[in-house]
């Protein structure tokens, strides 16, 4: 396993004790919506520490180094809906680092054979069923069946509870199947059947009332969305937006703290004779005493309960466990052969097919596919120029990923917060890095149509995420909207402390959802 590698930032890092130390402003949690949340409340001249529990902050955005490539070890695109992401980068000095994927489309692997992804769809919905590369993927009976969506009863789908139950009802199992649920695997970990509708598609189902058609309601929000592509990069890797953060955090005088876990809090009079307590925060490096207190992980639900009585009994759904591996792949047969784990091994050619990039940006898997164990594959190489121009002439970036909760998982979990107990179809979950890259080669080669072995590698590498995805279930909405109307009631109770929550677990997925809200519930407490 490759070890995702540390931003580097003036920040400082660990071996920093704070004990007794007073601040405006506590952080549990140094992901991307800790690092957010942080840099609005020092923006506004607060004294703000972050403390995350890892050796790095930014979450599930970092980068690790493969074949002499910077590249990232987690997310490496945001949605475009709201403008708010590409706004966010700008006055963070990014602006002109956001680019676009090349405008080659993606696939679906299905049993029943490969087949285009609708390039005007929504979470695989197609905004025009009878079109071309919706007919070849679901074949005439499909498309028919899904076309019937715009004379269907606004009635139709109306009661629904997920959204393979919306798409089901409205457009017929096919689109669920063969579009709907692997885009959906690929982007939440999760099963369409176990997803709300609003949490992973906001303003499908106001638009589907306003329009009474699907299609039409997706046609429409597509049509609201930025002109361009539905996701975005950065020029570098999305991993330079943690980069950028820290660099900004440090000019405004906050501080990170890594490998510093939150393991008690408490409240305790107010250090400035205000009427609202201060919160007392126990963590590795010592203990700190805050004016305010945002938790930005879902671990950090547990300092919650401590505050606020009524979320002692909360459970959060457990988000699936990822593992990524990423291939570095020669088309010129000049690669050591067998390359990271793997020692030195004879020199191949077989990625010459690559040059053509013949899935497109990449390829997503259905369920009941046996062929292969991956659940998604992006040609990085091919989706993003600015990547292909590094990697030189003949090289190629391959990442597979594997691990998806099965169907029907959503329903609540036990577990207090993220653990490591998260579900999936096996995918990868029984291997060591070796045989995982074995298994990353095999897949591809029966996603791309090429054959590949070891002797095609220049470099590899295996990344794993645990609970990396929150499952936006029925029962995790609950859970979260719980916490929202306890921070609301807190709000507006001088007796209790000033609190907020942010992060995907508690916004979404997706930087479009992570970072707005972030610095919103930062904003509420300054």
């Amino acid at each position: 396993m490759s070890t995702p590698v540390p931003t580097s930032s003036p920040a400082r890092d660990e071996g920093v004790v704070l004990d007794a130390v007073v601040v405006d402003a506590v952080v549990v949690g140094g992901g991307l919506a800790g690092l957010v949340a942080a840099r609005t409340l020092a923006r506004a001249g607060l004294r703000t520490l972050v403390l995350e529990a890892r050796d790095a902050a930014g979450g599930a955005v970092r980068a690790h180094e493969v074949a002499g490539l910077r590249l990232d070890a987690g997310a490496e695109s945001f949605a475009t809906r709201g403008g708010t992401v590409v706004a966010f980068l700008a006055d963070l000095g990014l602006g002109d680092a956001v680019v676009s994927p090349a405008a080659l489309g993606s696939w679906v692997h299905l049993p029943s054979g490969d087949g285009p992804l609708p390039r005007t769809g929504l979470l695989g919905i197609p905004s025009q069923p009878w079109s071309r590369d919706v007919r070849r993927t679901l074949g005439t009976l499909g498309a028919a069946r899904a076309a019937a969506d715009r004379w269907l009863p606004a009635r139709v789908g109306r009661s629904a509870t997920s959204l393979g139950e919306l798409v089901r009802r409205r457009m017929g199992a096919r689109v669920v199947d063969r579009l709907v649920r692997p885009v959906v695997g690929g982007v939440h970990a999760a099963d369409p059947d176990d997803l709300a509708v609003d949490a992973v598609a906001p303003g499908l189902t106001a638009a589907l009332a306003t329009h009474r058609s699907l299609a039409v309601a997706v046609a429409t929000l597509r049509a609201a969305a930025p002109a361009g592509a539905a996701v975005l990069g950065l020029r570098g890797g999305l991993h330079t937006l943690v980069d950028a953060l820290r660099t900004d955090l440090a000019a405004h005088g906050a501080t990170v703290l890594l490998r510093s876990p939150v393991t008690r809090v408490e409240p305790v009079a107010a250090s400035d004779g205000g009427g609202r307590p201060d919160v007392l925060v126990t963590h590795r490096g010592g203990t700190v005493r805050a004016r305010r207190l945002v938790v930005a992980c879902p671990q950090g639900l547990d300092a919650l309960g401590a505050l606020l009585p009524d979320l002692a009994d909360v459970r959060l759904d457990d988000g699936a466990d990822v593992r990524l591996v990423t291939l570095v792949l020669s088309s010129r047969g000049v690669g050591p052969g067998v390359a990271g784990a793997s020692g030195a091994g004879a020199r191949g050619s077989g990625a010459a097919g690559l040059d053509d990039a013949p899935r497109g940006t990449g390829v997503l898997v259905g369920r009941g596919a046996t062929d292969v164990r991956a659940k998604a594959l992006t040609h990085a190489t091919a989706k993003w120029p600015w990547l292909a121009e590094q990697a030189g002439a003949g090289r190629h970036v391959v990442r597979l990923s594997y691990g998806r909760a099965p169907a029907g998982s959503g329903s609540g979990s036990t577990s207090r917060s993220a653990s490591a107990s998260g579900s999936d179809e096996g995918a990868g979950a029984d291997l060591g890095d070796f045989d995982l890259v074995t298994q990353g080669l095999a897949d591809a080669s029966v996603l791309l149509g090429v054959p590949l072995d070891r002797t095609d590698l220049l470099g590899d590498a295996v990344v794993r995420w645990s609970q990396a995805l929150p499952r936006p279930s029925a029962a995790h909405r609950e859970a979260t909207a719980r916490v929202a109307a306890a921070l609301a009631s807190a709000a507006d109770d001088d007796r209790a402390p000033r609190l907020a929550a942010c992060g995907a677990w508690f916004a979404g997925n997706g930087l479009a959802s992570v970072i707005p809200q972030a610095e919103s519930a930062a904003r509420a407490l300054v």
